[in-house]
């Protein structure tokens, strides 16, 4: 299942939010950015996300990063081609 360009945003926001209950969150959509470019063309996008939670606690830049990519699922098979994470503990900020 393939969401509207304009509705991805939001569900990566509730994706996250449900599985991370971050403290902070900001989810941008840089696709626009990418018009033209091969991965583009499949119609998936390109987002950042910023992301502080609890959840990170104690793990590795990788390990948080997975727990992102599992956090939004079928998101990253269907409706993102490319993602930018910075994963931090409310520690770090």
């Amino acid at each position: 299942m393939t969401l509207p360009r304009e509705e991805r945003p939001a569900a990566i926001r509730a994706m996250l939010e449900s599985a991370l209950a971050p403290d902070s969150l900001e989810v941008v959509d840089d696709s626009h950015r990418h018009a033209g470019h091969a991965g583009a063309r499949d119609g998936r996008g390109h987002f950042k996300v910023s992301i502080v939670s609890r959840a990170f606690a104690g793990l590795a830049p990788l390990a948080r990063h997975r727990k992102v990519y599992a956090a939004l699922g079928p998101l990253m098979q269907s409706d993102i081609h490319a993602l930018s994470i910075q994963a931090r503990t409310p520690d770090e900020v």
